[in-house]
């Protein structure tokens, strides 16, 4: 099996946002709660509307996987690692933590 991206060195992803880069940025708003921010809402909505959204997403990288491009597909597995990090804020996880049970 071949790995799409296994190749990928850290110079083609000078532009890209990393999981940490995304959860920093994330956490930065959970603090300074910008008006009009989805994360804030998401965060505020609680954990069982957050927990909901992951449900909706992890069923939409099924669909995509299934029937969708590589790169719709792609998509949607970054809107699901969003409200996952989103549930690791609201929950007071770090990666450090999640990353323990990797």
């Amino acid at each position: 099996m071949t790995v799409r991206g296994a190749g990928v060195t850290p110079s083609t992803l000078d532009h890209v946002k990393t999981f940490d880069d995304l959860f920093a940025e994330l956490s930065e708003k959970a603090v300074s709660r910008p008006e009009g921010s989805g994360t804030v809402a998401e965060l505020d909505a609680g954990v069982h509307a957050i927990g909901k959204k992951i449900v909706e997403e992890a069923a939409e990288v099924w669909m995509a996987a299934e029937f969708q491009s590589n790169d719709e597909a792609a998509e949607e597995i970054s809107q699901l690692i969003y409200h996952l990090q989103v549930m690791m804020i609201a929950k007071g996880l770090s990666p450090a933590d999640v990353y323990r049970h990797l």
